[in-house]
C-alpha cells in the first residue's frame, strides 16, 4: 500500500481541519487530488509528509506507520513538486544543479556528486525536454520550465511517490498542455512512482489519473474511478453549482449551467 489513511482527523486551535479521512492508495495506481481552495488538500500533503501528525487516526506512506518509523527518512521516497518549494529555491544557481541537488532533498547543492549522478540529471532533463537549459539559471527560466525543472529534481531521487501539487499554476494554455503532456509521459514509463496529481481544474485530469479522491470542507466526498465521480450529478454536488461535464478526447471539461452568480 503507497498511502493508507485510517479515521484521519487533524485540529488546529479547536478547528478541526480534516476530518474522519478514509483513503487508500494502491502500488501502481495514479490519482488526481481534486478539491477547491481551502479544502483542506494543502494539510492533507504535508500529512502525508509527515510534515504535520494526525490529531486521530492511523497512518501509514509507502509501508511506514507513523510512529513507528523516521520520517525524515520517508521523505527521501517522495518527490513533492509544489510552489511554495519554487519560492525556496536559489535564483542563482543552474538548473542542472537544482536537479541534482533532488538526490538530497536539499535546498542548494552542498553534497558531492559524481558522474553516475550528473548522467541521471542529464538524462532526466532531456526526457523532460530541458537539455536546453541546463546551463541557464534558475532566474531566468519561464515558470513552464520551472515546474520541468522541479519535476526533473523530483524525480532524480528515483521516489515511489511522486505529488504534483497544482503545478499548472500560473501557466498559459500552451505551457499548461505542454507540462501535462510530459506527465503523462512520466506516468507511461515502466519504473514510474505513483503519481498524486493535485488541482482543483477538472480539465488537467489526464486519462492516466484512472482514480480520483475528491476532498470538501476536509472532508472525503468521493473516492473512486475517475469515470465513476467525473459526472455531472456528482460534480454539481460537490461544487454546490449545477454543472456539465463533457467528455473529449479521454479528458473531462466542466461547464457552469446557466447564471449562478445573481
Amino acid at each position: 500500500m503507497i498511502i493508507d489513511i485510517q479515521s484521519v482527523s487533524w485540529e488546529r486551535s479547536s478547528e478541526r481541519i480534516l476530518k474522519d479521512i478514509h483513503w487508500q492508495v494502491k502500488s501502481g495506481e495514479h490519482w488526481c487530488l481534486l478539491g477547491l481552495n481551502g479544502s483542506g488538500k494543502t494539510t492533507l500533503l504535508n500529512m502525508i509528509n509527515g510534515y504535520i501528525w494526525p490529531t486521530e487516526g492511523k497512518m501509514s506512506v509507502l509501508g511506514k506507520t507513523f510512529g513507528e518509523f523516521d520520517l525524515r527518512e520517508l521523505r527521501k521516497s517522495i518527490g513533492w513538486v509544489s510552489t511554495s518549494l519554487q519560492q525556496k529555491l536559489y535564483g542563482s544557481e543552474t538548473a542542472l544543479k537544482i536537479v541534482l541537488s533532488g538526490k538530497f532533498a536539499t535546498i542548494g547543492l552542498y553534497d558531492h556528486t559524481d558522474a553516475g549522478d550528473q548522467k541521471k540529471a542529464e538524462e532526466l532533463m532531456e526526457s523532460l525536454g530541458c537539455t536546453a537549459l541546463i546551463n541557464r539559471t534558475y532566474d531566468t527560466l519561464s515558470q513552464g520550465e520551472r515546474q520541468r525543472i522541479l519535476i526533473a529534481r523530483a524525480l532524480m531521487a528515483s521516489p515511489k511517490l511522486l505529488i504534483l501539487d497544482e503545478p499548472c499554476t500560473g501557466l498559459d494554455v500552451f505551457a499548461r498542455e505542454q507540462l501535462l503532456h510530459m506527465v503523462a509521459s512520466v506516468a507511461k514509463e515502466d519504473d514510474s512512482p505513483t503519481i498524486i496529481y493535485v488541482t482543483h481544474h477538472v480539465e488537467e485530469i489526464l486519462p492516466c489519473f484512472t482514480k480520483t479522491l475528491l476532498i470538501k470542507e476536509g472532508q472525503v466526498f468521493a473516492a473512486n474511478d475517475t469515470s465513476e465521480v467525473l459526472t455531472s450529478d456528482l460534480m454539481s454536488e460537490f461544487f454546490s453549482v449545477p454543472v456539465e461535464i463533457d467528455r473529449r478526447e479521454g479528458r473531462s471539461w466542466l461547464t457552469v449551467k446557466g447564471a449562478q452568480w445573481n
